[in-house]
């Protein structure tokens, strides 16, 4: 009785309702139906269904009351993807604007700034002038790499560092914890031309006479003009006499700038990674030991990315000799990396 009562008063509701609201509710329903009709199993609606519940939720306040298969939220969100399919549309691009500045001036632009530190957009500009090539100021200024928040003493630095490249050293302290809770001093003597170890030493108690004895023992032949070391106090006056007795000029890195002595610190950080992560140490002659070990690896067998790749005692290349030759390794550092080489079949 319930829904006959709905019936009749839904009845006597549309025969006084206008007839375009009747066209548009017939139209939903019937396309709700094509819809079910069509795809029993999985409701998936075609774009053109979406744009018709997208008007018809724009022009027709009782869409939602007729609303089966989807959620009316699914609609709004169908309107908002609509929305930006249109603009994005409207706004392609109908001409092409400034042309592209091309990739051989870009990188043009690049070297220069690159191979001359103090040079400006000014100054790249006028050189481009000279060279033919019409570019703006402005378009130059864009492609400069950015420069250091503090452009003046790192570019002097890392200068100062490529100038004098082989004839600088640099040296540091690091510490090692043992399996007794002691803490050992690592102090090793870097050369920068070469990424060679020319002398490292382990103590418990670095002593500034200590110091100056290991710093003797480094340059037995070959003494560089530099000798770069940071402002720890350890490095106090008698180490700084025996310094100046060698003829080496002491460069003290900045406070709180580790980036300065690089060289060292990247080293440190190979010794870490590649050894001392994966040993216990027991006590100063086993890590004297091991690090001596991986000196001699370091030096003579692993390659560096700061000399391209190739090894501090210069490597050779080994080409296969023939096809029948085999590939051996060698363990270095008790088995922790390898060295490889080809050998003729026996």
């Amino acid at each position: 009785m319930r829904t006959m009562a709905y019936l009749l008063v839904r009845l006597l509701l549309d025969l006084v309702r206008p007839r375009a609201s009747l066209v548009l509710e017939n139209t939903a329903l019937r396309q709700q139906l094509a819809v079910l009709t069509a795809r029993r199993f999985s409701v998936k609606t075609k774009p053109p269904e979406r744009l018709l519940w997208i008007l018809l939720a724009r022009y027709w306040s009782r869409w939602r009351e007729l609303l089966v298969i989807v959620k009316p939220d699914t609609v709004l969100r169908w309107h908002r993807e609509g929305f930006r399919a249109y603009w994005r549309w409207t706004s392609r691009t109908h001409r092409p604007g400034r042309p592209l500045t091309p990739h051989e001036t870009r990188e043009l632009i690049r070297r220069m700034a690159r191979e001359n530190p103090t040079w400006g957009a000014p100054r790249i500009h006028g050189e481009l002038a000279k060279l033919g090539i019409d570019i703006s100021e402005r378009t130059v200024a864009r492609f400069i790499p950015r420069r250091p928040a503090d452009p003046d003493q790192r570019l002097r630095w890392r200068r100062f560092l490529a100038t004098h490249r082989h004839a600088l050293a640099a040296t540091d302290f690091f510490t090692v914890p043992t399996i007794t809770f002691r803490v050992l001093y690592v102090l090793f003597v870097i050369d920068h031309g070469r990424r060679r170890i020319l002398h490292v030493n382990v103590t418990a108690y670095p002593t500034a006479s200590w110091i100056a004895q290991q710093l003797r023992e480094s340059f037995p032949d070959d003494v560089p003009r530099f000798l770069i070391l940071d402002n720890d106090a350890k490095f106090g006056r008698e180490v700084r006499r025996t310094i100046r007795s060698f003829g080496i000029t002491e460069k003290r890195t900045s406070y709180r700038s580790p980036w300065q002595n690089g060289v060292a610190e990247r080293w440190v950080g190979s010794v870490r990674r590649e050894l001392l992560d994966h040993v216990i140490v027991f006590n100063e002659r086993h890590l004297r030991r091991l690090l001596r070990q991986y000196v001699a690896y370091s030096s003579d067998d692993r390659t560096h990315l700061g000399i391209e790749k190739d090894v501090p005692v210069s490597r050779p290349v080994s080409p296969r000799p023939n096809a029948s030759a085999r590939l051996i390794s060698r363990p270095r550092c008790g088995g922790l990396h390898h060295r490889y080489e080809w050998r003729d079949a026996a």
